[in-house]
């Protein structure tokens, strides 16, 4: 398969000038019969309008489901209603992923994007419009999907740009952009009362100005690059705590992503409390995503997940024992964020150890699958839990998950070797909300295995 739609060498030296901040080549004005303003040939400027462009739609993703949640509670619709609502987002991901990969086969990734980024401003509008439950948890489905189709476009224009010796780089910068994007939406949420419709205009706008740099830039349809998943079940017989950990790692992050506006509203926190206790998790997870990451090369890796589960229980019993308008309640977030998050890419590299190269593209589209199913699951059953007992559910049912996950990753250390260190792979940052187009992002490192020899965990 070719990964890379332009000259090897050229891209190579392009966007070595990107990783390293060198300066990028100048864009060219486009000829007379017409075409981009940022030629082929500038891939280092292509490659930072696209992270542009990305960024301006997550700062939208960021605001747009923090005020959901916060108007939610403040119309009444019910912690039930509520997380059905937010649910919505993450099962709209995982079908528009796979409707966007049947569009580009028939129209290319520049009209797709556009498609796509028209209907995540009009529904963004729609929800300011008509605020009703069923009206909104559509939307949400619709703006998920929207979403999951905007990242497949610019994953695969990244993943051409990209290659072998750049891709853990590219991939870095990729996690921090959607990462500080979506950090960055939340802080937003006290600019404006949000009970009226300027947030939901901002979002708007937000999404529609992400279009700019990114059909600025475009100059070609790169390949298709999703991988096609490895089967669910070999994949659960060959590395089974892989597949339950980033499942159980979903439902954790998606009660958080979900449920955090919720909780926060229904304890009655003020928009700039709200948009801080929301902003924690997010630094959390940049700051302590690649601390992490070094543990995890130079330590027992299954070690430094059941570490990092710890990790997770400590900060959501933090936030329980805590005032919840203190700045010790922030401090937990930032824990927790700074835990949940890099789970995933752990996760991620410790099922990596156990395949062969050629089966880590497949394995890795199928984990962020499992991870988007455990998503959906997250904040209906946190929100159940909240509606029934008591909103502080929401910390317990996240230290609970994350206990299970400790307890699993335990129990598989002591039925289980580990694998020898020089057949592991190397730790790279994965974006938490990534479609499986990403993977392909993933650097090609040497191991062990062979695909003659069968492996398992």
């Amino acid at each position: 398969m070719r990964w890379n739609g332009c000259d090897r060498e050229v891209a190579s030296r392009a966007v070595s000038d990107v990783v390293s901040s060198t300066a990028p080549a100048p864009a060219e004005v486009a000829s007379s019969t017409g075409g981009p303003w940022i030629s082929k040939s500038s891939i280092a400027a292509a490659t930072w309008a696209l992270l542009l462009g990305l960024l301006l739609v997550m700062v939208g993703n960021g605001l747009n489901g923090a005020l959901m949640g916060v108007r939610s509670e403040a119309e009444g619709f019910g912690l039930g209603i509520t997380g059905v609502i937010m649910a919505a987002y993450f099962a709209g991901f995982m079908v528009g992923t796979r409707y966007t990969e049947y569009a580009l086969e028939k129209v290319g990734h520049i009209r797709v994007f556009a498609g796509l980024a028209s209907i995540a401003s009009s529904v963004v509008l729609v929800q300011a419009l008509s605020v009703t439950p069923l009206t909104w948890t559509a939307m949400r489905f619709l703006f998920g999907g929207a979403m999951a189709g905007i990242y497949v476009v610019v994953e695969s224009w990244l993943n051409d740009m990209a290659t072998n010796r750049t891709r853990g780089r590219m991939l870095s910068v990729y996690m921090l952009v959607t990462m500080g994007g979506l950090g960055i939406g939340q802080l937003m949420l006290n600019i404006e009362d949000q009970s009226g419709f300027r947030l939901f205009m901002m979002v708007s706008v937000l999404v529609s100005l992400s279009l700019v740099p990114i059909t600025l830039s475009a100059t070609s349809s790169p390949p298709r690059l999703t991988p096609k998943p490895l089967d669910l079940t070999e994949l659960l017989h060959r590395v089974p705590t892989g597949l339950v950990s980033m499942f159980l790692n979903g439902m954790g992050v998606g009660a958080l992503m979900g449920m955090g506006a919720v909780y926060a509203a229904s304890v009655d926190m003020t928009s700039q409390r709200i948009s801080l206790f929301l902003f924690a998790p997010m630094i959390g997870a940049i700051v302590f995503q690649w601390p992490i990451g070094w543990l995890s090369d130079h330590f027992a890796r299954r070690g430094v997940m059941i570490g990092v589960a710890a990790a997770a229980i400590v900060g959501a019993l933090g936030a329980l024992a805590v005032a919840e308008r203190s700045s010790m309640a922030i401090l937990a977030m930032f824990v927790l964020g700074g835990s949940m998050y890099p789970m995933y890419s752990l996760t991620m590299a410790y099922t990596n150890d156990w395949l062969a190269n050629e089966e880590i593209l497949g394995a890795s589209a199928t984990l962020v699958r499992v991870n988007g199913a455990g998503a959906i699951l997250g904040p209906l059953v946190t929100a159940v839990l909240m509606a029934t007992l008591d909103v502080r559910l929401f910390f317990w049912t996240i230290a609970g998950t994350y206990t299970l996950i400790a307890l699993y990753v335990l129990a598989r250390v002591l039925s289980r070797d580990p694998l020898p260190f020089d057949q592991q792979q190397r730790y790279v940052a994965f974006p938490a909300r990534a479609s499986a187009a990403a993977a392909a992002l993933l650097p090609r490192f040497g191991n062990g295995n062979s695909k003659d020899l069968e492996v398992r965990e």
